[in-house]
C-alpha cells in the first residue's frame, strides 16, 4: 500500500534528522582533535538488510558507500535473527568490508516488538589503533599488519554487557588507549540515539508505515538519480591520471585510468588499466572505491535527492582485482586516500566532455594527513595528533574555486590553532593563505595555504601523508595547472630537507615543518579574467604583480590602476603564444 506524499515527506526528514542528531552527538562527545576538532566521523541509518536510510548531512561524504559493505559483513558473522536488544557490534577489518584500519564502524540494532527492524551505525576515524607508527598511517607499510589492530565482526556488547576481553585487547594494542576508549563511547552514544529517536517513530507510525516508507524512498532516490543521468549524453568516456608515488617507490608514478559508460539511466564505470596493487599504502579495498564513485554520482546529480540506498542503484562497477581499486591482502591499505581522491577527479575529468556544466578543474589533490606522535616530557603523557590540512578548490565553470576547503569527499574541519596549542607540545609560526599557489584561468582556482609547526619540547615521529607534489592540478578549458605541494622540515640548526610527498621522520625539540597546499587549477583561457578582478586578487594579497602580468596579461599602474594600453598589448601577447594547461593527463571520448 502507497505510503501518502505527506506522510513520506515526514518521515523523510525524520530519518535525516536523526541521523544529524547522531553526528552531533558523536562529535561534542568524542575525545579525539581528529574528531572533536576535525569532525572526521559520521553517523547513518540503515534497514535490516544493511541498505542505506540516511547519512547525517554533515558527515563525511567519503563514508556514503563505505559504510554499507561493513554493515553487510557483521550481518553476515551475526545474523538479524540473533540479534538482541542491547548488543552492539563492532569491526573495521578492510577485507571484510572495512576501509582501513583507523575507521572503527559501531552498530546497534534497532529492536521493535522484539524484531530488528534498522541498525543505528557510527564509523569514526581514531587517532591510533597501533601499528609501527603514531597515528596508524605508516606511508611505509608494505603489509596490513604493519598498520594496527585488526578487528573482525565480533560484539562490544552483548545484551547490554560489554565484551571487557575484547576491551582489554582494544587498549593493550593502541599507544593512547583512554582517547580511544573515549571515542568508542562516543560512538555508542551517537548509536543509542540513533536507536531511540528511530525506535519512538516507529512507535508513533507503525512499522508498516515506516518501512514501507523507508523502500519507497529508495525507489523515489533511484528514480531521480535515474532522471539525471539520462540527461548525460550516452557514450565511453575515459580519463588517465597519476599519483606521485606509494610511499616505498618514490621515484614511480602510479596510474588510475577510468573508462565511464553512460547508457539511458545507468552509470557504468570501468578500471581497467590502472595500476597494480602497490607495495605501498595507498591501495584501496572495495568499499573506498565504491564510495568514490558515488560521491561523483551524488556530485553531478541533483542535491535534492535525499541520500540512500536508491542512490546506488544505477552505478554499475567493474574493479579489477590486484589493482590499486581493488586490491588482494595484505596489501597495505591505510593511505588509500590519496588513490579515492584521484578516482574522483579521474571521474570528473571523464565526465567533463559530457557535461562540462558541471564538471571543476582538479582540486589540490588530498586533504593531507599528518600524525604526530611522542611522550611530552611536561605531563609525561604520551599523546598522537592527527592534523587534516586541506588546498584549494578547482575553479568552477561559472567562478573561482574556493580557498582552503576540503572539496570532495571529506568535509573536515580546520584545527584552531588554539585548541592545537592547548593540548599538545607545538607552535604555529605561520597560518595564511599562500600566494600565487592557484591556477590562473578566466576562474582561478582556490588557493592553499602555508602552515608551520614547530615542536616546543621532546620528541616525535610524524608521517606526512601528501600529494600533488609532482604531478599539478590540472586545468580545464585551457585554465593553467596550480602549484604544486610542498612539504620541509627545518631544522633547528637552520638545515632544510624537502619531503618528497610521503615520509615518516623524526622531530626534535626546534625543529619545524612547513606545509604548502597545492591550489585548485584554472579553468578557462586566464587573459579571458575580468581585469578587475584581477587587480582586486592583487591588493588581497592572493596573487602577485608578477604572475598578474605573466599569466593574466594585466598591468597596473604606479597608483594600482589598471593600464588599459599595456594590458591589451599584454593579453595579445599572451592569447598568441597559445599558452594553456600542462599536458599531466589524457582526456578521449569515444
Amino acid at each position: 500500500m502507497p505510503i501518502d506524499p505527506v506522510t513520506l515527506e515526514i518521515l523523510r526528514n525524520k530519518f535525516e534528522v536523526i541521523a544529524d542528531e547522531m553526528q552531533s552527538t558523536l562529535i561534542m562527545s568524542s575525545y579525539s582533535s581528529v574528531v572533536k576538532e576535525g569532525k572526521d566521523a559520521s553517523a547513518a541509518l540503515f534497514s535490516a538488510q544493511g541498505e542505506t536510510i540516511a547519512q547525517a548531512r554533515e558527515a563525511l561524504p567519503a563514508h556514503l558507500g563505505m559504510l554499507e559493505p561493513a554493515i553487510h559483513s557483521i550481518l553476515n558473522r551475526f545474523p538479524t535473527e540473533s540479534m538482541r536488544p542491547g548488543d552492539v557490534f563492532i569491526m573495521n577489518d578492510p577485507y571484510d568490508g572495512g576501509t582501513h584500519l583507523p575507521d572503527i564502524t559501531l552498530v546497534v540494532p534497532v529492536v521493535h516488538e522484539g524484531d530488528i527492524v534498522a541498525l543505528s551505525c557510527t564509523m569514526t576515524h581514531h587517532q591510533d589503533v597501533g601499528g609501527k607508527t603514531p597515528g596508524s598511517i605508516p606511508t611505509d607499510a608494505t603489509e596490513i599488519y604493519q598498520e594496527g589492530l585488526i578487528i573482525p565482526p565480533l560484539k562490544l556488547y552483548d545484551q547490554g554487557t560489554p565484551n571487557q576481553t575484547l576491551i582489554a585487547m582494544i587498549r593493550k594494542n593502541v599507544r593512547i588507549p583512554d582517547i580511544v576508549m573515549g571515542d568508542l563511547d562516543a560512538q555508542l552514544a551517537a548509536g543509542n540515539v540513533g536507536r531511540n529517536r528511530l525506535l519512538e517513530v516507529f512507535n508513533q507510525y507503525g512499522r508498516r508505515i515506516v518501512s514501507g516508507a523507508v523502500y519507497e524512498l529508495f525507489d523515489h532516490a533511484e528514480k531521480m538519480t535515474r532522471s539525471c543521468i539520462e540527461e548525460i549524453p550516452d557514450g565511453t568516456y575515459s580519463f588517465t591520471d597519476y599519483l606521485d608515488n606509494d610511499g616505498v617507490a618514490l621515484d614511480k608514478r602510479v596510474k588510475v585510468q577510468v573508462t565511464i559508460t553512460i547508457a539511458g539511466s545507468d552509470f557504468h564505470v570501468d578500471f581497467t588499466g590502472s595500476h597494480p596493487q602497490t607495495a605501498g599504502p595507498i591501495n584501496c579495498v572495495p568499499s573506498p572505491t565504491l564510495s568514490s564513485i558515488y560521491y561523483v554520482v551524488r556530485a553531478i546529480t541533483d542535491p535534492a535527492i535525499p541520500n540512500n540506498y536508491g542512490c546506488y542503484r544505477p552505478v554499475h562497477v567493474h574493479l579489477p582485482e590486484g589493482t590499486i581499486v581493488n586490491c588482494r591482502p595484505p596489501a597495505a591499505v591505510n593511505a588509500r586516500r590519496v588513490v579515492m581522491t584521484r578516482i574522483i577527479e579521474s571521474m570528473f575529468g571523464a565526465l567533463f566532455p559530457a557535461i562540462p556544466h558541471k564538471v571543476i578543474a582538479a582540486s589540490a589533490g588530498l586533504t593531507v594527513h599528518i600524525a604526530f606522535g611522542g611522550l611530552d616530557p611536561k605531563t609525561g603523557r604520551r599523546f598522537v595528533l592527527g592534523e587534516l590540512i586541506a588546498g584549494g578548490q578547482g575553479a568552477r565553470p561559472n567562478g573561482d574555486g574556493l580557498e582552503f576547503i576540503t572539496s570532495d569527499i571529506s568535509n573536515s574541519r580546520n584545527m584552531p590553532v588554539e585548541a592545537l596549542e592547548l593540548d599538545f607540545p607545538f607552535l604555529i609560526h605561520g597560518y595564511n593563505l599562500r600566494e600565487d599557489g592557484a591556477g590562473a584561468g578566466r576562474f582561478r582556482g582556490g588557493l592553499g595555504i602555508e602552515k608551520v609547526f614547530e615542536l616546543l619540547r621532546g620528541e616525535v615521529t610524524v608521517s606526512y601523508r601528501g600529494e600533488r607534489h609532482f604531478l599539478r592540478p590540472w586545468g580545464l578549458d585551457g585554465g593553467l595547472p596550480a602549484k604544486p605541494w610542498q612539504a620541509v622540515v627545518i631544522r633547528k640548526s637552520g638545515h632544510r630537507e624537502e619531503i618528497h610527498s610521503k615520509a615518516v621522520m623524526q622531530l626534535g625539540a626546534g625543529d619545524r615543518l612547513m606545509i604548502r597546499t597545492a591550489g585548485g587549477g584554472g579553468f578557462g583561457r586566464p587573459w579571458e579574467r575580468d581585469p578587475a578582478l584581477v587587480l582586486a586578487d592583487i591588493r588581497d594579497g592572493k596573487i602577485s604583480q608578477a604572475s598578474a602580468r605573466e599569466q593574466y596579461g594585466v598591468i597596473s599602474k604606479a597608483d594600482g590602476d589598471l593600464d588599459e594600453t599595456a594590458t591589451a598589448r599584454a593579453r595579445r601577447e599572451i592569447s598568441a603564444s597559445g599558452v594553456t594547461g600542462l599536458p599531466l593527463t589524457d582526456v578521449s571520448v569515444q
